[in-house]
């Protein structure tokens, strides 16, 4: 569901990572912020992801609510998120936030997980 007449992506968040976003805010004690997803060129995998709390909306940034955690993501970025899936694993092998993404160029174990 989209917020507010903003645009929307193509961003997934499971509900496993909805429930850890929504619990690490609630540590923070603040309602006002928004999971915010970005991407720079490089890494092995072509993108370098950054995931964080973000109190601001900018022009032209595309919004979509998972159950009461608005995750948003910037307009440069919107094309090379779209169809990615954010998840959270929290087993002995791993730990954080994962980002499966289909425009991903490779894969490795650097810069995919957020902890």
């Amino acid at each position: 569901m989209t917020t507010s007449g903003a645009p929307a992506h193509d961003v997934t968040l499971t509900p496993v990572a909805t429930e850890k976003v929504r619990s690490l805010l609630e540590q923070e004690g603040r309602d006002d912020l928004r999971l915010r997803v970005a991407v720079q060129p490089g890494g092995c995998s072509g993108l370098i992801y950054q995931l964080y709390f973000d109190e601001r909306v900018q022009d032209g940034d595309a919004i979509v609510d998972f159950d009461g955690v608005e995750v948003v993501v910037d307009r440069m970025s919107v094309p090379y998120l779209a169809g990615a899936t954010i998840d959270f694993a929290d087993t002995i092998e791993k730990q954080g936030f994962t980002i499966d993404n289909p425009n991903a160029k490779g894969s490795c174990a650097c810069g995919d997980s957020f902890n």
